[in-house]
């Protein structure tokens, strides 16, 4: 490598050791975005990416960490790939000047014979999700390789965000990258007449996106402010691009509400500040009329997933317009949930209503709805954890104990699992230590 290095000092491993750890925090989404949207090949950017960091790893000790770290993975990452894509070229006996020159391949052609190089979706990440969601790809297959390639998600966050364990997911994405890689399918944008095909698609990937940001993964993270102010931003994108769709001005005023509250989630410590104890001068009020607008601007009469935006939207505005949390509306609350689960019947959408009735109606009543879930949830920690919080309201102790143990158990997230050791602490109410 020809980059300018920091010579080794006393302790230079370990420096060598933290670099590399930052480096990995901080440049491999987008390393990995750059690599794919420039190559076009999933199946070798990520493997590319991971033996450049492997490389650094022996390296870097002894030759002293590189004054722009991640240039220098990037260039690493970016020869691999070449080395790759020659021998590619050979083994097919392709013109070798194909893949001499460090540059995308060309994309398909459009019915008029132009490249199309995607020039008309103004941003590249932009691009590379409207890429990574190709239609002849599963759905749930798209939206996985765009957290991955996109977002930098790891297979465990995934996972969780598709309520399935984490061999599976991983399975699920390689197949992806081997059907794109054998099949000859297109890694490119559709031309301007085509986007709005793909359009549910790239919504529901940006809303996952936002939904990793504020749902805690493995590590100390309980919000990754960052991650979901990236949604945002790629939602306004979509909604300039494709102006007036229904799906993007729901799917925008939900997440610009949600995300007013981003301040007063986590104390400075990042310790879990649940909803009703959340500091509501925090929350920012201009956002929230901005969403709320936005809110405004969507049918009544939307369907599709239009309709279940709306209707989380309009959850989240009942929220956001609480003076406190005991004067929230909770039955509309409810209300918007339960038509949620009748459109979606999802499992997670059932977990919120029990939130929401139990609310308006008393503990037993949301326990009521948490009947069967467990089968549908059966690795996902908050389950146990909502069901420990009724049952202790219900004056069912030993039961809630029990479901708080389960909890902290299935719970991977530093932060959560303190707050929840903490609830148990302060259940048994004799000062026990946490722990698992």
């Amino acid at each position: 490598m020809s980059a300018a290095r920091t010579a080794p000092r006393d302790g230079g491993p370990a420096s060598a050791e933290d670099a590399l750890d930052r480096a990995w925090r901080e440049h491999w989404a987008r390393l990995l975005a750059a690599l794919v949207a420039r190559y076009r090949r999933p199946d070798l950017a990520e493997d590319a990416l991971a033996d450049a960091f492997a490389a650094a790893a022996r390296t870097w000790p002894s030759d002293g960490v590189p004054d722009n770290p991640a240039g220098w993975l990037r260039t690493a990452a970016g020869r691999r790939v070449l080395d790759r894509l020659r021998a590619e070229a050979v083994a097919l006996r392709k013109e070798p000047l194909m893949v001499v020159e460090e540059r995308s391949r060309p994309g398909p052609q459009d019915p008029g014979g132009e490249p199309d190089d995607g020039a008309h979706v103004p941003d590249e990440r932009l691009r590379l999700v409207f890429a990574c969601c190709h239609p002849a790809l599963a759905p749930e297959a798209r939206a996985a390789l765009t957290l991955r390639f996109v977002a930098g998600l790891g297979v465990p966050d995934i996972a969780r965000l598709f309520l399935v364990p984490e061999a599976t997911m991983a399975a699920r994405v390689t197949r992806a990258k081997k059907r794109l890689a054998a099949s000859g399918i297109p890694f490119s944008v559709p031309p301007p007449g085509r986007l709005d095909e793909r359009l549910d698609v790239v919504a529901t990937v940006l809303y996952l996106v936002f939904t990793a940001g504020y749902a805690p993964g493995t590590g100390p993270d309980l919000v990754r402010v960052g991650l979901a102010g990236e949604a945002i931003r790629l939602v306004r994108l979509l909604d300039e691009l494709l102006p007036g769709r229904p799906v993007v001005r729901a799917l925008l005023a939900l997440l610009v509400l949600q995300h007013a509250r981003r301040d007063a989630r986590a104390t400075a410590d990042g310790t879990l500040v649940l909803l009703a104890e959340q500091d509501r001068t925090l929350w920012h009020a201009d956002e929230i009329t901005v969403g709320l607008a936005v809110l405004a601007s969507v049918p009544d009469d939307a369907d599709g997933l239009a309709r279940d935006y709306l209707l989380q939207a309009r959850v989240a505005a009942e929220h956001a317009t609480a003076p406190t949390a005991a004067l929230t509306d909770w039955r509309a609350v409810a209300g918007h949930y339960a038509e949620l689960e009748e459109r979606s019947g999802s499992p997670v959408v059932r977990l919120a209503r029990a939130v929401a009735v139990a609310e308006a109606d008393g503990p037993q009543e949301g326990l009521a709805l948490l009947d069967g879930l467990d089968a549908a949830l059966p690795h996902h920690h908050r389950l146990p954890a909502v069901r420990a919080e009724l049952l202790s309201r219900a004056g069912r102790d030993d039961e809630a104990l029990a479901a708080f143990e389960l909890a902290i158990e299935r719970c991977a997230n530093a932060a959560e699992r303190a707050h929840l050791e903490g609830r148990r602490r302060a259940l048994r109410g004799d000062g026990a230590p946490g722990g698992t």
